[in-house]
Formats: C-alpha cells, structure tokens, sequence
C-alpha cells in the first residue's frame, strides 16, 4: 500500500495516486471519474421519471443496452446523444461548465 502520510488536500492525494495533472493516468482517471458521474446523474434522472431504461430509450431513439451501458459507465457518449436523452427522453437542460 502506498504512504500517504503527510498529504494535506485531496488534489494532492491524486497527485501521488495519480501523477500530476495533464500526465496521461491521471487523464484516465479524471475520465473514468467524470464518466462515472455522468452515468450516476444519468440513472437518478431516469428513477425520479419513474422510467425503466427501455422506456428512456425508446422516448430517446436509442436502445435499451446503450442506455445501459451508459448507466454502467461502460461507454463513451457523443455530446449530441447525451444531450438528446437529457432533453428529449427525461425533459431536462443541461448546461456545461468549461474550467
């Protein structure tokens, strides 16, 4: 197990974890985060619309395995597609914040 004594702020326990931002596994870490969180946004929306994933699908135009594999983290989303099962499958906006 790696020390982690003396580390003082969660960034950098992911610097130690990680590598510094902008080395390549700290990129797939903050990918596979931010697609975690996706997903996770994801499956909240679709239980509070009381929807199952094949009815989310089909009032999407997408399938029930994608959504699924969405829900999963399990693959990646084009931004028109993520935006179109937010919109027109759960009647939601979405917005971005650009860092």
């Amino acid at each position: 197990m790696e020390n982690y004594k003396g580390i003082k702020s969660f960034d950098e326990l992911l610097d130690k974890k990680y590598g510094k931002i902008g080395t390549e596994k700290r990129n797939e870490f903050e990918e596979r985060a931010h697609m975690f969180i996706i997903s996770e946004m994801l499956k909240q929306a679709r239980k509070e619309e009381k929807l199952t994933q094949e009815q989310l699908a089909l009032r999407a135009g997408t399938k029930k395995s994608y959504i699924s594999r969405l829900e999963n983290a399990k693959g990646n989303i084009q931004l028109s597609t993520l935006i179109r099962i937010f919109e027109t499958g759960l009647g939601r906006k979405i917005g971005f914040t650009f860092m």
